[in-house]
């Protein structure tokens, strides 16, 4: 129910930005804009069109253009100059693709991203198709095909070097992918694991209660769409047999994952090969990513380090609620632990940072 609300308050409200004469203390201004991209070897799930890859985009911006508020439905999604220009003239800087939850969308990740871009980084978050409030209504095939969704993180990559207006001011060398729950598992595919889908679908059969087996709770269809879909539709059938394959991207050095989902469904022996570095970041009361699970990818993992937070849900990584939020909302705003949750996105963003700073090779203050 909690995440069916999420999507629901998404779904029902654009951005909405309010002037603001506070601006926020920053290290240097945030500028943040939206591109409309757009994959062409991929197709939309249901229409005769390329698959769309909506991005939010957070970056370093001079000083000058207003930073506003902004909400979506009943969360403060931080501020930011909207459509201001990249600061400086030909530094180029660090890139960080970003990865939301089931159901959820690019913004709620705007509390790290204002961190990372106010200290000097490129941040493009996606909105995964099928699978994001963003869109009009949700598809089956965005929910089942989870795979997928570290190729639109790669396509972003790709889209942003190459762009006219981006490729001179992005480091190739220094990219880097950070994620939440489905978000956080996506990323660890980007980084090299691979879903054994034969293995979550045992798992499953034997405990069909646990996190991640049951369909969520903003599904709008039932398990007989699926059942259909793998026998008549083509591109859902195709996706499907390359489940298996290998996402990672070499030119993506070093990964965060925040209360990674199913991770039960990873092939150890792919999270043993994993060659980059990962930070793992879990709530101690999370009952959606259970801190066991993370703590199995962590075993694995040669290059891993795991933070266990106490009194923190899996929620607690969702933006700041308003005080409508709260009341309307409390599933999805009130801490299980009672947890702070400004100042624990303040630790993690800083935290995130920090590890992006050392392993891009990038001396503090750059």
């Amino acid at each position: 129910m909690a995440r069916l609300l999420l999507a629901v308050m998404l779904a029902l409200s654009t951005g909405l930005s309010l002037s603001c004469s506070r601006t926020p203390a920053r290290e240097r201004p945030v500028g943040r804009t939206v591109l409309a991209l757009q994959d062409h070897e991929r197709s939309h799930y249901v229409e005769d069109r390329p698959r769309p890859v909506l991005t939010h985009l957070w970056y370093p911006a001079p000083e000058g253009p207003e930073e506003t508020a902004w909400q979506v439905g009943v969360f403060n999604m931080g501020y930011g100059a909207v459509d201001a220009p990249l600061a400086g003239s030909s530094e180029r800087y660090p890139l960080i693709v970003m990865s939301h939850g089931t159901g959820g969308a690019a913004a709620q990740l705007s509390w790290m991203a204002e961190t990372l871009a106010t200290h000097g980084y490129v941040v493009a978050a996606v909105n995964h198709h099928g699978n994001t409030a963003a869109e009009p209504s949700y598809l089956p095939q965005g929910f089942a095909l989870w795979w997928e969704r570290a190729q639109d993180l790669s396509f972003v990559i790709g889209a942003l070097l190459d762009h006219p207006k981006y490729r001179a001011r992005i480091d190739p060398g220094r990219i880097g992918a950070l994620g939440f729950s489905l978000g956080g598992w996506t990323v660890l595919t980007l980084a090299g694991a691979r879903v054994d889908l034969e293995r979550w679908e045992k798992a499953c059969a034997e405990a069909p209660e646990r996190a991640g087996c049951a369909l969520p709770p903003e599904a709008t269809f039932e398990i007989s769409e699926l059942e259909r879909l793998a026998r008549d539709n083509p591109i859902y059938r195709a996706s499907r047999a390359r489940a298996g394959q290998s996402f990672s991207d070499p030119r993506v050095r070093a990964v965060v994952a925040l209360a990674p989902s199913i991770g039960f469904s990873f092939d150890p022996a792919s999270l043993r090969e994993v060659p980059i570095p990962v930070a793992l970041k879990v709530g101690a009361k999370d009952d959606q990513a259970p801190p066991e699970e993370t703590t199995q990818i962590e075993a694995h993992v040669p290059d891993a380090s795991l933070d266990i937070l106490p009194e923190v849900g899996h929620y607690t990584f969702l933006a700041p609620c308003t005080l409508r939020g709260r009341w309307l909302a409390p599933d999805l705003c009130r801490e299980p632990g009672g947890a702070n949750r400004r100042a624990l996105h303040a630790e993690v963003s800083v935290a995130a940072r920090t590890f992006f700073d050392a392993k891009l090779e990038r001396s503090p203050g750059k």
